[in-house]
């Protein structure tokens, strides 16, 4: 394993955990307009349809590959700049 990629590791997994606080926050506005509500379903809300529960899911599911994809491209790319090699 390069020694860049292993560096890049505890950079990674900040990023990570950052990526999903703002993911979350993220899915809670969009769910707050999409839902009408201000709690997103949760799989065993009893109270909830099965179109309102996979489509929470699915809304999540996406804002956070997103989130977390550009996170990961935006520290790769700053690692490249700051050291000139790609860390992953």
């Amino acid at each position: 394993m390069k020694a860049s990629k292993i560096a890049y590791k505890p950079i990674g997994m900040a990023l990570g955990a950052a990526s999903g606080v703002v993911a979350g926050g993220l899915f809670k506005q969009v769910w707050k307009v999409v839902g009408h509500d201000e709690d997103a379903p949760d799989a065993t809300d009893e109270d909830r349809g099965w179109q309102e529960i996979l489509l929470a899911a699915t809304l999540q599911g996406a804002i956070f590959a997103a989130v977390k994809a550009a996170v990961d491209r935006g520290g790769a790319t700053a690692v490249r700049r700051l050291t000139g090699t790609w860390p992953g």
